[in-house]
């Protein structure tokens, strides 16, 4: 009875075939899902590129800027959809109270050098 001793390169195709098809149906999913989302009635479409002579760079950013409208829409969404409410507002809480207390660090620091330059100014008008 012959063995069967696959060849590595045969297994990896094997197991890497499922994987691309995985990928490529969260691809389809992905730009339908962008598709669907552009087209709902709270996001604005995207204006017409004008096309003009050698504006290709023009293109270029008004492509990108379209980009970087949709990538802040989507951290919106995300920020909306998936971080409660409550986390945001505990972290806001311990962000402010850092941020007083980082006020207050700096608030004696000034003082402790205002003093300083005044004792600093006693003593040079003493000499």
């Amino acid at each position: 009875m012959p063995s069967f001793s696959p060849d590595p390169q045969w297994v990896a195709a094997v197991l890497d075939a499922p994987m691309m098809a995985v990928v490529a149906w969260m691809l389809h999913s992905l730009r339908r899902s962008l598709l669907q989302a552009s087209e709902t009635p709270g996001h604005p479409p995207h204006p017409p590129v004008p096309a003009c002579p050698g504006g290709e760079a023009a293109q270029q950013h008004a492509a990108l800027e379209r980009t970087r409208d949709d990538l802040a829409a989507f951290k919106l969404e995300v920020a909306r959809t998936y971080v409660p409410l409550s986390l945001i507002r505990d972290v806001d809480g311990r962000l402010t109270a850092h941020l007083i207390r980082i006020e207050q660090k700096l608030d004696e620091a000034t003082r402790a050098a205002h003093s300083t330059a005044a004792q600093m100014r006693v003593l040079a008008e003493d000499r």
